[in-house]
């Protein structure tokens, strides 16, 4: 796989776990059959199979549950014994931003620590269009590896809707084959 189709792959996934799916993002899927093809066979026939309005309502639903009420896609949340969602200097995610010379800014996003599950895949984006291969292996395990795969097996039995259930399959398949790809 070439750094752009890696890069793509990071991008939609910041993008689905930033905020549920805009109804414009629903029929850029559901007008893709390919791509849903990737994600997994159930989540096409989902897609398929349903309309818009149904796709945007029940994904709406899944979403607010799975990743706002019930659980937080947020590092030091998952990491931490007591849950507690770290911010600022303290979390080490954003040192490790700042060692790196990412530059982030919370301020036009409703996402407000650093170790929000979308910036650190948005992170990865940047890294690998920056064709910065020591620091996306470092980055992966040191941060990605140690907490989002057994966040993506955990959320599974929150969700409901076929999309969300092959996604969060896909997102794991593809963390731990582009990890590989690094190291080999």
């Amino acid at each position: 796989m070439d750094n752009n189709q890696r890069a793509f792959i990071y991008a939609f996934l910041s993008t689905v776990f930033s905020d549920k799916l805009s109804k414009k993002s629903i029929e850029d899927l559901k007008n893709n059959p390919d791509f849903l093809d990737l994600i997994g066979e159930n989540a096409k026939r989902f897609f398929t199979e349903n309309d818009i309005e149904t796709l945007d309502e029940e994904l709406n639903i899944d979403f607010t549950s799975a990743f706002l009420v019930n659980s937080h896609p947020v590092e030091s949340s998952v990491m931490d014994a007591k849950h507690q969602i770290s911010t600022g200097l303290e979390n080490p995610v954003m040192n490790f931003y700042i060692e790196n010379g990412f530059d982030i800014n919370l301020n036009g996003t409703n996402l407000l620590t650093p170790d929000h599950i979308a910036i650190e895949l948005g992170f990865m984006q940047t890294l690998v269009l920056q064709e910065d291969e020591n620091t996306q292996k470092e980055f992966m395990k040191k941060h990605i590896l140690r907490w989002m795969v057994p966040f993506f097996i955990g959320a599974k039995t929150l969700v409901e809707t076929p999309f969300y259930i092959d996604f969060l399959d896909f997102a794991t398949e593809f963390l731990l084959s582009d990890y590989e790809a690094l190291n080999v």
